[in-house]
């Protein structure tokens, strides 16, 4: 008996509160002030996002320099330090942070922590975006860890006042072994007030393990400069999928991949719309995975308001 053609799909996927916020900002932006819009680095991490919004005014550069004088300019996402806030407001503009809240609680921690004269140990990859932000609010403090292996690097000057932080979109199960490895250098290490790995990190990531094991192939739509999607790719190796590949679109999915497969999950990074996830599903369909069955593991109900500026004016009653 042949078994028969199938999808998992992944609950929770794709778009955060986070991302929702940010994406929703720069279409406000363009709506209220008309193009161009000027975004600072990419808003979230996918080429899609950034195309669609390119192609409405957005324009996006890599540094506030290269904004005209006195023009509208959007901080993405992942958060940007107090210099290159200081930046913009020499140039006279007009800014709208774009911040993931979730970013900005990680920001209060360090200033907060460095206050306290503490060694802040920042978990996260070297030239991300969001950890350039983070350490930015208070570089003298702050070192960057970037994985267990980097852990004997570490120098600090008082063993008792060490705390860590991490990167909001790391795999939990690596970044708990760089807290383990630190922990055995520095006994004292004190935890942050709350776990800085986001909420939807943490789903996407749990709802991979749920499905990986039935799996002979997960894709992972998403682009390759997104640290969650790129660990989505590794959380499904690591947990009995046979193979896992990211793909921004359906049409990078080589067919070669689907040889022998008869289980493929699907999931997406949390900066991906739906509509790029569909394309994969009717791909799939193509070949005979017309069977669809979701892994639910969460339900996200979390929504962040707009940035002040952007809100909808409240009516007198």
């Amino acid at each position: 008996m042949v078994e028969r053609k199938r999808v998992l799909l992944a609950e929770p996927r794709g778009y955060c509160a986070g991302v929702d916020r940010a994406v929703e900002t720069v279409e406000r932006a363009l709506d209220k002030h008309g193009a161009p819009v000027y975004v600072r680095k990419e808003i979230v991490h996918n080429r899609h996002v950034v195309e669609t919004l390119t192609d409405r005014g957005a324009v996006f550069v890599g540094e506030t320099d290269e904004v005209p004088e006195g023009a509208i300019v959007v901080f993405s996402a992942h958060g940007v330090s107090p210099e290159v806030h200081r930046s913009a407001a020499q140039r006279s503009l007009k800014t709208i942070d774009a911040t993931c809240p979730l970013v900005t609680k990680v920001h209060q921690e360090a200033k907060r922590f460095a206050r306290d004269d503490y060694d802040i140990l920042l978990i996260g990859h070297e030239g991300h975006e969001e950890v350039e932000g983070t350490a930015g609010e208070a570089p003298e403090h702050i070192q960057l860890v970037d994985g267990p292996d980097h852990v004997d690097d570490v120098v600090v000057r008082d063993e008792s006042k060490v705390i860590w932080l991490s990167q909001t979109t790391l795999s939990v199960d690596e970044t708990m072994e760089t807290v383990k490895r630190l922990r055995a250098r520095f006994p004292a290490l004190a935890d942050p007030p709350s776990d800085d790995i986001c909420y939807a990190t943490q789903n996407r990531q749990v709802a991979v393990k749920a499905m990986a094991p039935q799996c002979d192939l997960v894709i992972v739509v998403g682009s390759k400069n997104s640290s969650n999607s790129v660990r989505l790719v590794e959380v499904a190796l690591q947990n009995g999928a046979s193979a896992s590949h990211l793909v921004d679109y359906a049409r990078e999915i080589d067919p070669a991949w689907l040889d022998g497969v008869t289980t493929v999950g699907v999931t997406s990074g949390a900066s991906v719309p739906e509509v790029l996830v569909r394309g994969v599903l009717d791909f799939l369909a193509e070949y005979g995975y017309d069977t669809v069955d979701t892994v639910n593991t969460a339900n996200e109900t979390l929504t962040f308001a707009l940035p002040r500026e952007l809100r909808p004016a409240r009516t007198a009653k």
